[in-house]
């Protein structure tokens, strides 16, 4: 067969290539906005499905969703591709190289169109806006039988699980490729147009989308603020279970979708969370065993005001009813619905008294991190409501649990009685002894 020599239409970036001469299977790529990454990755692409020796090789562009694929990086695809061709189909976004290779672009929103396949190399865009379970569940699988790389790559928003391949990749250089492009290094946009961004808009937009900062707080977001004062307060570390108080539950009900529930105990003027879980498409006897396996003893479990309205499904029971059957219905309480914005204030009161178990409610505070408002492109600024995605579950039954500790009755610590001393080292005062003082029945006093 004769060779002929083809000559691709890029010309990498210096920043970029020691991501394309990476020779590790995984690699994080944290880049600032208009470095070039979708350019870079779809070059990538196209170059390992060229020299692949898969019997069969498959690579995929992932973005967190299909329209976002297609707006990005289709056109990319087809102009990069084409020396190389044979041919496309968009209906699809798929590419065919001459080779026998094929190149598709998926969203994650819809990662069931992945199961079933066997991917040679894939490369996840804006990973921080993945839902957390597709990887595992669904992209990890399909790399398995090729031993196929991955990429995960995208600009921060908080700590979410982005943050978390960075920071493992960092910690482990003979299995990752790690590269963090900032502005102010990559020289990859001009130190005018930095100083026009940073003066139009805010420091935190800044430092996330130019400077690549994970620590700064996600634009929109309720509770960023409050979780890193709670994380600089070495407030969400290790908060053991204290076997000799209650534990009580707050939950938010999923019918179609999921279950959120957090564990907490409370005490003197703390909250102590300890534990979290969310579950999707289970019943009632399937959450109530969740419950009783965990080696709590409980107080009340905390339910949303909708616990008690009654389905056909149950014939003719409300959820607090099933629940009762399993946990006793002495332990059930039904929070007040108080509103979506007097949830949210609830829980800003209370997150300072707040003290979360990093390791068992990890899941849990993501999302708390990543609740945000609603965002209207039509007139270009927040909505008052949150924004309905994976993080609303988890946030809600937060809620809950705030609603119902800001309701809950506060008792007062028992005086401290002094000892009346005679001699000089004596520090009670008469009104500490009237303080103490019981007078007797039928006295006027």
């Amino acid at each position: 067969m004769a060779r002929r020599e083809v000559v691709l239409p890029y010309s990498p970036r210096k920043a970029f290539k020691p991501f394309h001469n990476r020779s590790q299977r995984w690699a994080c790529l944290v880049a600032h906005r208009r470095a070039g990454k979708t350019v870079a990755a779809i070059n990538d692409i196209v170059r390992a499905a060229l020299m692949s020796k898969d019997e069969y090789p498959l690579y995929a562009y992932i973005a967190p969703y299909r329209s976002q694929a297609k707006s990005v990086a289709w056109d990319y695809l087809k102009h990069f591709a084409a020396p190389v061709l044979r041919n496309s189909n968009e209906a699809e976004l798929t590419v065919e190289l001459v080779t026998g290779a094929k190149i598709r672009l998926f969203g994650a929103d819809n990662a069931d169109a992945m199961r079933g396949l066997g991917f040679s190399g894939v490369f996840m865009d804006e990973y921080g806006d993945f839902r957390p379970s597709v990887w595992g569940n669904v992209i990890r699988p399909t790399l398995s039988d090729k031993q196929g790389w991955a990429v995960f790559a995208g600009t921060p928003k908080g700590k979410n699980q982005f943050w978390q391949i960075y920071d493992q990749a960092n910690k482990s250089d003979s299995e990752w490729f790690c590269l963090k492009l900032t502005a102010s290094e990559s020289g990859l946009l001009p130190h005018t147009e930095l100083n026009a961004a940073r003066a139009q808009i805010s420091e935190d937009q800044y430092l996330q989308e130019y400077e690549c900062s994970f620590e700064a707080s996600i634009l929109g977001a309720y509770y960023g603020t409050d979780l890193r004062e709670a994380e600089e307060a070495g407030r969400i570390t290790d908060v053991p279970y204290d076997a000799h108080l209650p534990v009580h539950t707050a939950w938010d009900l999923g019918y179609r979708d999921d279950t959120a529930i957090w564990w907490y105990q409370v005490v003197r003027n703390e909250i102590h969370i300890i534990d979290f879980f969310a579950i999707s498409g289970a019943n009632i006897d399937e959450i109530a065993k969740i419950i009783k396996e965990k080696p709590y003893k409980y107080g009340k479990h905390q339910l949303p005001h909708d616990a008690r309205a009654k389905t056909l499904a149950a014939q003719g029971k409300s959820v607090i009813e099933q629940l009762a059957e399993h946990l006793g219905i002495n332990n059930m309480a039904i929070v007040p619905d108080l509103g979506v914005q007097d949830g949210i204030q609830a829980v800003r009161q209370c997150l300072p008294m707040c003290w979360f178990d990093k390791t068992k409610c990890s899941d849990g505070l993501e999302a708390l991190r990543q609740y945000q408002r609603e965002y209207d492109e039509d007139k270009k600024a927040f909505r008052a409501s949150p924004r309905h995605d994976w993080t609303s579950h988890p946030s809600d039954a937060f809620r809950m649990m705030a609603v119902a500790w800001r309701l809950e009755p506060k008792v007062k610590p028992p005086d401290v009685v002094k000892p009346l001393i005679v001699g000089p080292e004596n520090t009670v005062t008469l009104n500490d002894m009237w303080a103490t003082y019981q007078p007797p029945r039928g006295s006027r006093i």
